[in-house]
Formats: C-alpha cells, sequence, structure tokens
C-alpha cells in the first residue's frame, strides 16, 4: 500500500501544477509533460502535472510532477554508470537542471511482451494480422501481454507537439530523419542496455519492466546522453510479476502500476485519442495518483513525501528568482 494516503493527495488537488512562466529562466518551450527553460548552456526542467495519454493532455494529476522528477532523478542516478546522462541537480521536487543537449530526432522504444491499447502499439498490429513490427519478424500464435522471444527495439519519430508519434525500421527511421547511422546505433545500443538494468532492477522489487521508451540527446562536445525522463510510469509500462503467470494463463489483464489505469478508464468511454476529453472525476485522479505512488516506492524501496506547499512560490524560492 502507498505510503500516502487519499486525504493527502486530495488535498493537493487545490494546486495541482498545470503550467510555470519564469521568463527569469530563459527560453521556454513547452512539451506535453515538461517546460523547459534554457540559459547559458543550461536547462531548468519544469515537470509539471500534466498527464498525457493517446498523444493528448488530457489535464493534470496532483503530485505527478514530484512522483516523476524523484523517480526519474533516482533512475538517473541508479543507470549513470549504464549510459550517462544529463543531470546536473534536482533543487525543488518539480525541478531537474541539466546539461543543455540537442535531441536526436527520435524516441528509442523497448518492448518485451506483446500488448498495448493505442493504435500504434504492437499487440493491436498483431491482432489485425500484422507479423513485422518496426522491422522484427513476429511469430504466429501469439497471445496478448504474452512474453516476446526477446526484447525488440521498436524506434518512432518525435511527433511536433498535437502530433503522433510514428514507429518504424531502422532504415525508416534513417531515412525519415536524416541523423547518421553511427547516432542512431549508438543510442539504440545505449537503449537497450538501459533496458537489461531497467528490468533488473525492476525484478528485485517484485516488477515487469515491459516496455518503454528513451530519449537520448548530444552535448555540444558531441556526447550521445539520456535526457528527458528514464523508466518513470509516464515512459513506462510496469506489471506486478508475482500475478503475472496466473493472469495470463486466465486471459485476464496484468497488474499494472502506469498509465493504463488512465488509459482504460478513458478507452471504456469511448476515447482513444480523438475528440473531445472526458472530464475526469476527482476520485479518477486521486486514484491514478495512488497508483503512480505505489510504483515509485515498489521501485525505489522508499517512502515517497510529497511537499504541499504552493508549487510556484516554493519553485521560485528554491530556483533563487524571487
Amino acid at each position: 500500500m502507498p505510503s500516502v494516503d487519499r486525504a493527502t493527495i486530495e488535498r493537493a488537488l487545490s494546486h495541482t501544477l498545470d503550467h510555470c512562466d519564469f521568463p527569469e529562466l530563459g527560453t521556454k518551450y513547452e512539451g506535453k509533460v515538461r517546460d523547459n527553460y534554457t540559459r547559458d548552456g543550461r536547462r531548468t526542467i519544469v515537470v509539471t502535472d500534466r498527464i498525457s495519454a493517446f498523444d493528448r493532455i488530457l489535464g493534470t494529476l496532483p503530485l505527478k510532477g514530484q512522483l516523476l522528477n524523484h523517480v526519474a532523478a533516482w533512475w538517473f542516478e541508479k543507470t549513470a554508470s549504464v549510459a550517462p546522462n544529463h543531470v546536473i541537480a534536482v533543487p525543488d521536487p518539480n525541478v531537474l537542471i541539466a546539461h543543455e543537449c540537442k535531441p536526436l530526432p527520435v524516441e528509442m522504444v523497448v518492448r518485451a511482451y506483446l500488448t498495448g491499447t493505442t493504435s500504434t502499439s504492437i499487440w493491436v498490429h498483431y491482432e489485425k494480422g500484422a507479423r513485422a513490427f518496426c522491422g522484427h519478424a513476429l511469430p504466429d500464435g501469439l497471445k496478448k501481454h504474452q512474453r516476446l522471444p526477446e526484447p525488440i527495439l521498436t524506434p518512432s519519430t518525435k511527433a511536433a507537439k498535437g502530433g503522433h508519434d510514428v514507429s518504424a525500421s531502422r532504415d525508416e527511421i534513417l531515412a525519415l530523419s536524416g541523423m547518421p547511422a553511427a547516432d542512431f546505433d549508438q543510442a539504440a545500443s545505449m537503449a537497450m542496455a538501459l533496458f537489461a538494468a531497467g528490468q533488473r532492477i525492476a525484478a528485485e522489487r517484485g516488477l515487469i519492466l515491459v516496455d518503454t521508451k528513451y530519449e537520448l540527446g548530444k552535448t555540444p562536445d558531441g556526447r550521445i546522453v539520456v535526457i528527458d525522463e528514464i523508466h518513470t510510469p509516464d515512459s513506462s509500462r510496469y506489471w506486478k510479476s508475482a500475478t503475472y503467470d496466473a493472469r495470463f494463463a486466465a486471459g485476464q489483464d496484468p497488474e499494472s502500476f502506469d498509465k493504463e489505469y488512465l488509459r482504460r478508464w478513458l478507452a471504456d468511454r469511448g476515447f482513444t485519442g480523438d475528440g473531445p476529453i472526458p472530464a475526469i472525476p476527482d476520485e479518477i485522479r486521486v486514484e491514478a495518483t495512488l497508483r503512480y505512488i505505489e510504483a515509485v516506492e515498489t521501485l525505489t524501496g522508499e517512502a515517497f513525501v510529497p511537499n504541499l506547499e504552493e508549487p510556484i512560490g516554493r519553485m521560485r524560492r528554491n530556483l533563487g528568482i524571487g
């Protein structure tokens, strides 16, 4: 059970962090979840409480930004010996300061199971009869949520804000993006090594790292490093290993921690990315946050301690901008 009770999360509903405006920190770029500020070779990343799924921003979840920032920083530290990353400091529960990098024009997605609910997922393609995905041949006879013979790299293009990412093979990504093959191959190798480390660490915590995505970028001196986030419940799918075999044998969905809870709630109401977004009740938002907390605490083995201060003033104080 999460160490944070429902009442505490409900209190946080009154000041979720939807956006911020800190011109003192430099030029701003707003992503789906993160507000980024660049100045003097540094990037200040403010992790908001925005929730995205189906390539749409759906609203906010209380404390989500703190949880994501906390667990991403934890994973960056754990995997620094596997692949270098961009982190400099974590001065606030919602803020990470990093070296400014030029993002590679590809997301490195690694999958170990035949699953997913979106139109771009490997399971939806397989269910429709496809037996190749991003250049990988898939055997007949696989079932939903089944483990693949080995983890596979299924890279995708990086869509502009509001657009949809497109999964493709290595050759297709190189043709679409124009990126050097050597950069792609180095990034791919780093992604597979990180995934192996992530699976090992997750398994020690009783979890299965099902799939994830990695963002990588180049430092000014040309090194490729991991950027954005890593192995968070936003970028990754986790299942509970203790119940996986029995639930798979019974044809049931695995027990999950990640955004699948909210995705399933939306899909049950007919929303899978197109059209108006259904209003998400507070009780669903709180339940989703409870699942995030349980995932983060299970992964790190540490109790999550939320900060319930009003976030804008707290961040200004911690960043020294008044």
